[in-house]
Order: structure tokens, then C-alpha cells, then sequence
């Protein structure tokens, strides 16, 4: 199966909030992403400058500085944030038995199944875009 990690899930709240004021066409500081989506500012710009080097997001330092999509949110995939923060590309897949199964032998019976499971996630991930969250 795939899980991803608590930054990538906040990676995809702050990415959310941007596509949420995109309309707008201002920027948003770490602070006021962070309110608004009840996580830390420091983990929220420490996110933001991974997904500002990922081009994703750009930004503008200084007093009036802030962030802002790099591009229209119905061309950012969730994977996209995804991928910023996880191995997407890894074939490896997570045994329920633990790293001594799968890994040293024939595969466990579960294997194809999480397999499976994990290409879902990652497909519906590349086709949910962050267009649903501009207002």
C-alpha cells in the first residue's frame, strides 16, 4: 500500500489554501497559511520552501512578501505536492509482515494485492487536482 507522510499531508493543506485564494492574485505569508490550516508556522515554511524549489509555489520575500501558486491549481496534481516529499518512483511496497519477508525470498501472499492498492493511490492522487479548492 502507499501512505505519505504528515509533510506531504500538510504540503497538500498549504497547497490547498493557495489554490483556495488564487483567485485573488495576492500572496499569502507562512503565518496566515498556517492559521488558516492549524498547523506550525515553522513546519508550514519549511514546507513552502520545498515546494518553492519543486516550482510549485513562488515566492517574494520582505514585508509585503509571501506565496503564491507557480501555476494555474488545475495543472498541480496532489501527486505533484506528493512527490515533493516522497519516493513516488520506489517499486517497493510496504509488507504487512515487516522487512524481513518480502524482501529475502519469495514475496508474501499479500504482495500483489498492496501492489495494486498502491498504483490506485498513486493514479487517483495524479488525476485529483487542486482546482476544486479555488472559491
Amino acid at each position: 500500500m502507499f501512505t505519505y507522510s504528515k509533510l506531504a499531508q500538510a504540503g497538500i493543506a498549504a497547497v490547498s489554501y493557495l489554490a483556495e485564494i488564487s483567485a485573488e492574485h495576492r500572496l499569502a505569508g507562512s503565518g496566515e497559511i498556517a492559521e488558516a490550516r492549524e498547523l506550525s508556522r515553522v513546519l508550514v515554511a519549511k514546507i513552502l520552501t520545498q515546494l518553492s524549489a519543486a516550482g510549485l509555489v513562488g515566492g517574494k520575500s520582505g514585508p509585503a512578501g509571501g506565496y503564491q501558486l507557480a501555476r494555474d491549481p488545475a495543472r498541480i496534481s496532489l501527486l505533484d505536492v506528493v512527490r515533493v516529499f516522497e519516493d513516488v518512483d520506489s517499486s517497493q511496497v510496504m509488507c504487512p509482515f515487516g522487512p524481513h519477508w518480502c524482501g529475502t525470498g519469495s514475496p508474501c501472499p499479500l504482495h500483489d494485492t498492496f501492489a495494486t492498492l498502491r498504483q490506485e493511490v498513486l493514479d487517483r492522487l495524479a488525476r485529483e487536482d487542486f482546482s476544486q479548492f479555488v472559491k
